[in-house]
């Protein structure tokens, strides 16, 4: 089906299509077989290499608390990441110009600098400034880092969900008398989450990949730097960083699954409340009930 976007394609670019995606998998296959050749004239495929992650001594002691400090930071800085971006994205909506102005600087002062770079200045401002334990410290500052950068960010993803909505929301809320807070909590951002949602998923995937600068810098022990300790004693650097990447990809994916289910319940609730639902969203109505309804409204007269 056509669309202003899209055109159906026709019977020369279907082929050239399919001869295109053809040509695409050969390549990726000889790829992968490239790679694989590569490691086994390395002799990275032995079981020496691999026995470690078959036995409860490499999980228990470098892998399963490497995570566990990973999802620790990523959970901290994501529960107050979201009130704390969501607090500054309807701040720089507001009418007043100082409240507006002052969290515009500070959203974009902190979206401008890097996340490393927050992870340190805070690693030395808890070092220097505030009597926080050496052994706490990097924990501290990969938190602080991760919720500086990423409220900011979503503070923006918050604003553009909420500007993303149709005029005539605020219009309605107006002219029966709701204020501005009354009308951004109960009818705005009810209906902007789920425009939001897959951005502020995205931002919570990178706040679990995040965390593994503060193991590459600061010393954190989270699941990346303790990887390298494994592979240090082990001697398996290229099994353990696949190990390690097949663990961060499950991870992400269980949150991207749980946020897409989230995402189709909260649009079904809103096809069954009367919510303001997107063009995508609507069914057409056909043309037979058309008819049917004009011929009873005329049967009526």
């Amino acid at each position: 089906m056509s669309s202003v976007l899209y055109d159906t394609p026709g019977p020369r670019a279907r082929r050239r299509n399919a001869l295109l995606s053809v040509v695409f998998v050969v390549l990726l296959a000889a790829l992968a077989w490239w790679i694989w050749q590569v490691l086994d004239d390395k002799q990275q495929f032995r079981w020496v290499l691999w026995q470690p992650f078959t036995t409860g001594q490499a999980w228990t002691t470098y892998l399963l608390p490497g995570l566990l400090n990973t999802l620790k930071a990523a959970a901290l800085a994501m529960v107050i990441a979201l009130p704390l971006g969501a607090v500054f994205g309807i701040a720089r909506l507001s009418d007043h110009r100082w409240v507006r102005g002052a969290a515009g600087v500070v959203v974009e002062f902190f979206r401008a600098i890097p996340v490393l770079l927050l992870m340190l200045f805070a690693n030395e401002f808890y070092n220097r400034y505030i009597e926080v334990p050496s052994d706490n410290r990097p924990f501290y500052a990969v938190v602080t880092g991760l919720v500086l950068y990423n409220a900011s960010v979503l503070a923006e993803i918050v604003r553009a969900g909420i500007l993303a909505l149709p005029k005539g929301q605020t219009e309605a809320a107006q002219a029966i008398g709701l204020r501005k807070g009354q009308t951004m909590a109960g009818i705005l951002l009810p209906q902007a989450v789920t425009a939001m949602l897959p951005a502020i998923v995205s931002q919570l995937v990178v706040i679990v990949k995040d965390t593994a600068l503060g193991g590459a810098m600061i010393g954190y022990a989270e699941l990346l730097s303790e990887r390298g300790t494994l592979a240090a004693n082990y001697a398996n650097v290229i099994a353990s960083f696949a190990v390690v990447a097949l663990l961060y990809i499950v991870l992400n994916f269980a949150l991207t699954s749980f946020a897409a289910r989230l995402e189709s319940r909260l649009r079904r609730s809103k096809r069954g409340t009367g919510a303001v639902l997107g063009a995508e969203e609507t069914e057409p109505v056909r043309p037979v009930e058309v008819r049917g309804a004009l011929a009873t409204g005329v049967d009526q007269h």
